[in-house]
C-alpha cells in the first residue's frame, strides 16, 4: 500500500513546524494511509515519533507521496530532489539572509542555501502548499506550479492554565492573572512578544516603544518576551539594549517555554506586540486572537493577511507611533471588544482546527501515482 510520509530536518514538539508536522501525520493516518515522520536529526523528546531519514529508501513503496516541510536549508532537499516519489513541498517561508547577516553569517549562509534548495525542488514538485498567500507568491516566483494555500495547523491546542510565568521582580505580576488591560493602573500594562528571538522579529522596536510608553503614559508597563534565541549575538544585543534603556526591571526573557507556559503568558498579558520585519504567517497572532488578546503589529509580511481587521496595524515604525497605538487600544474597552469579535470571526475563516484535514485531503489524491 502506498503511503503519505512527512519529512522534516528535525522534529521539535514545541515549535510551529513541529506541531504542524505531527498533526499532518495524524490526519493522513486518519485517511487510512501509512504515514511516518522522517528526520535528519533525531531529537530525544520526539524520538518515538520519528524515523531516521536514510531508512526511508528501504521502506519506500510505489505510489508514495513524500511531503517536505520547508523552513530552512537541509541535506534533505537535494536528497528528495534525487528521488522519484511524488513530492509535495509545504513551504513555511525563508527568513531573508540580509536580516540575519549582521548577526550570524553562518545562519545567513544557511538561508541563502535554503533559497537555492527551493529553486532546486521546484521542477520536481507535484504540488507546493504555502502557509499564506504571501508565501505562495514566493513559491510562484521560484517556479512552483501548481500551488495552494493552507494555513498551518500549528497554533496551541490547549487553553491557558494556571501555570505561572515567573513574576517580574517588583511588578507582582503572574501569567495566571486575567484582569482586563491595566492602562492607567499603578500596576502597568503587560506587553507580550512571542516567537524566536531572531533579528527578523525586530524586538528592539518593541523595546524602544516600551521605553516611550514608560516615559510618557504608563511608567509601570512591562514586557515579557517568550521564545528561544535564534542566534546568541542578537539575543545578547537585545539584553544590552534593555539595560542601556534603563528597562532591566521591566523586560524579561523566558527563553524556550513549553506550551502550557506559553498559553499562560497569553492569559496574563494585556496586548501582543509584533514588530517583525518579516513573517510568513505568524502563529502568535492567531494564538492571541483565540484568547481575545488585542494585537498591535507592524504592517509587514503576512501579518496583515493573517490578522485581517482583528487587530491594529502600524505602518509607522517610529517607537512613539507604536507606543501611541498600544496606549490607544488599552484605553478603549469598546474597541478591544470589537477586535475580539473580529478575531473570533477571523479564526472561523482561517479554520486552523481543520487545516491538517484540508491539507491531507488535497494530498491524498496524489497517492498511488509515481512521479515522472
Amino acid at each position: 500500500m502506498s503511503g503519505i510520509h512527512h519529512f522534516v530536518p528535525v522534529l521539535h514538539r514545541g515549535d510551529a513546524v513541529g506541531r504542524h508536522t505531527l498533526r499532518l501525520r495524524d490526519a493522513t493516518r486518519a485517511l487510512g494511509f501509512d504515514s511516518d515522520i522522517y528526520v535528519d536529526t533525531v531529537e530525544a523528546e520526539t524520538e518515538k515519533e520519528t524515523v531516521p531519514v536514510l531508512s526511508y529508501a528501504e521502506a519506500a513503496r510505489p505510489g508514495d507521496v513524500v511531503v517536505y516541510q520547508f523552513a530552512t536549508a537541509s541535506a534533505m532537499a537535494p536528497w528528495l530532489a534525487g528521488r522519484t516519489e511524488t513530492l509535495v513541498v509545504n513551504y513555511h517561508n525563508i527568513t531573508p539572509p540580509e536580516l540575519m547577516a549582521p548577526w550570524d553569517s553562518h545562519l545567513a549562509l544557511g538561508q541563502r542555501r535554503a533559497q537555492d534548495d527551493l529553486r532546486l525542488l521546484a521542477p520536481r514538485t507535484s504540488l507546493a502548499v504555502a502557509d499564506s498567500a504571501y508565501n505562495e507568491a514566493h513559491l510562484v516566483a521560484a517556479g512552483f506550479a501548481p500551488t495552494a494555500v493552507v494555513p498551518p495547523s500549528a497554533a496551541l491546542d490547549q487553553s491557558p492554565t494556571s501555570v505561572p510565568v515567573q513574576a517580574e521582580e517588583g511588578t507582582g505580576r503572574t501569567a495566571g492573572h486575567t484582569a482586563g488591560p491595566t492602562a492607567g493602573h499603578t500596576a502597568g500594562a503587560r506587553w507580550l512578544a512571542v516567537g524566536r528571538v531572531s533579528p527578523n522579529k525586530a524586538l528592539e522596536s518593541t523595546i524602544a516603544a516600551l521605553a516611550v510608553a514608560r516615559a510618557h503614559d504608563d511608567p509601570h508597563a512591562t514586557l515579557l518576551i517568550v521564545g528561544k534565541p535564534a542566534t546568541a549575538s542578537y539575543a545578547a544585543a537585545l539584553r544590552r539594549f534593555v539595560a542601556e534603556m534603563g528597562l532591566s526591571g521591566a523586560v524579561r526573557f523566558t527563553g524556550h517555554a513549553g506550551d502550557a507556559t506559553v498559553a499562560a503568558a497569553y492569559a496574563g498579558a494585556d496586548v501582543l506586540v509584533v514588530t517583525s520585519e518579516h513573517e510568513g504567517f505568524c502563529v502568535p497572532v492567531v494564538e492571541a486572537m483565540a484568547e481575545c488578546l488585542p494585537v498591535v503589529a507592524f504592517d509587514q509580511g503576512a501579518v496583515p493577511e493573517v490578522l485581517g481587521d482583528a487587530g491594529v496595524l502600524v505602518s509607522d515604525k517610529d517607537p512613539y507611533a507604536l507606543a501611541a497605538s498600544i496606549a490607544g487600544i488599552l484605553a478603549d474597552a469598546a474597541r478591544r471588544d470589537a477586535l475580539a469579535r473580529a478575531g473570533r470571526q477571523r479564526l472561523r475563516q482561517l479554520d486552523l482546527a481543520g487545516a491538517a484535514d484540508r491539507f491531507a485531503s488535497i494530498v491524498a489524491p496524489l497517492a498511488g501515482t509515481v512521479a515522472s
